[in-house]
């Protein structure tokens, strides 16, 4: 048994990721690449894949809410780099975004007086700095093109007067099928050409997210949010990460807590939705659904110990699951490997997704706080 005392934890391998994003930089030059890091840069730490991802070369990053890029800011990461969010909420702090200059999604008329508004009011060298957003299909954030002119033409008259920055023109794609996503591609291009008749230019035109912007060069534009691909995790179907030359950033692990040999028959965990036909011996792991394990790993995850996958038997209940070892020599304290890279006979986190019936941004995100994120591989 390990001296080690941790039961549970997330390895985050800095190397990995920064290795990523310089490959994905590479690789779509002279395309800006800009990293995602919303949702606590998928659960696994904002204050520390940032630094990470600007000492890869990232300068552009989207946190989706204001919030994380203007606490950022006023801890001094990333001064020389720019934060876009575009979840705006209805008492968005525009002033705040101005100050400690935050790009914004702008998606309605509205929105772009609020925050030309709170720029005019900051004084003079103080601008708005807007991504005019328009509607290609997601029906989400964004204008539609029926609206697009009016919205346009009253950015460029703040443009003129000195309040707004036109930083950027985005829109997104639904992934659906080449043909949506094709003919979201014509919404925006006509969005980006009435735009330009208008008197607007951008500094960043950006529509396409990891899958699309590797997939079709054609609707890159001047800048792709890299999400996905920079923490390893390609979901693009039938595509790992070792096909596009990236790895897995994030491990999730635990220790052994207790074995027990148990009979044939002997029903397992709540509901007894799995009984063992021999003699055997169970492996208790202690990590549940309240870590983010998903209660249809049952039905055919397995799980790595001493380079040997076992399957996971019985519910998932809350902190815990069991694993049938049949008789093999496994102890109290040996490490349990959900998923990670593959090196040590583990599930990819790709693989632990398509088991679990969903996808890898999914699996990251739900990994629980109180999981300790371990740190290795970082240039601090």
């Amino acid at each position: 048994m390990t001296a080690d005392p941790w039961l549970r934890r997330a390895t985050i391998d800095l190397a990995a990721y920064r290795a990523n994003l310089s490959s994905l930089i590479e690789r779509l030059a002279p395309v800006e690449v800009l990293a995602i890091v919303k949702a606590d840069a998928y659960s696994l730490g904002l204050e520390t894949i940032v630094p990470e991802a600007l000492a890869a070369g990232i300068r552009w990053f989207g946190t989706v809410e204001s919030e994380p890029a203007l606490r950022l800011r006023r801890a001094g990461v990333g001064d020389e780099a720019s934060f876009f969010a575009w979840q705006l909420g209805p008492h968005e702090d525009f002033s705040a975004a101005v100050e400690f200059r935050v790009d914004l999604g702008i998606s309605t008329m509205e929105q772009l007086e609020a925050f030309a508004a709170a720029a005019r009011a900051a004084g003079p060298g103080h601008e708005a700095l807007v991504h005019l957003t328009v509607d290609t299909g997601l029906h989400r954030e964004g204008c539609l093109l029926i609206d697009w002119p009016a919205l346009v033409g009253r950015a460029v008259e703040l443009r003129d007067e000195g309040v707004v920055r036109l930083r950027g023109a985005f829109s997104h794609v639904s992934e659906t099928s080449e043909a949506d996503d094709h003919a979201a591609s014509l919404v925006f291009i006509e969005a980006l050409e009435q735009a330009a008749a208008l008197g607007a230019t951008f500094e960043k035109r950006h529509m396409s997210s990891s899958s699309a912007g590797m997939e079709h060069p054609e609707r890159r534009f001047d800048m792709v949010r890299m999400g996905s691909n920079g923490y390893g995790n390609p979901v693009t179907e039938g595509v790992t990460a070792a096909d596009r030359g990236l790895r897995p950033v994030l491990t999730l692990s635990a220790r052994v807590a207790k074995t027990k040999r148990v009979a044939a028959g002997t029903g397992v965990s709540y509901d007894y939705t799995y009984r063992v036909d021999r003699e055997t011996t169970l492996a208790l792991v202690p990590i549940g659904y309240a870590d983010g394990v998903s209660r249809q790993a049952q039905h055919g995850a397995e799980v790595a110990v001493n380079g040997t996958r076992y399957p996971i038997v019985g519910r998932v209940a809350m902190d815990q699951f069991l694993i049938d070892v049949g008789d093999d020599t496994v102890e109290v304290g040996d490490e349990v490997i959900l998923f990670g890279p593959g090196d040590r006979g583990e599930l990819t986190i790709g693989e632990w997704a398509d088991v679990t019936g969903t996808i890898p941004e999914e699996v990251s995100c739900r990994v629980g706080p109180r999981v300790p994120r371990v740190y290795v591989g970082g240039t601090a």
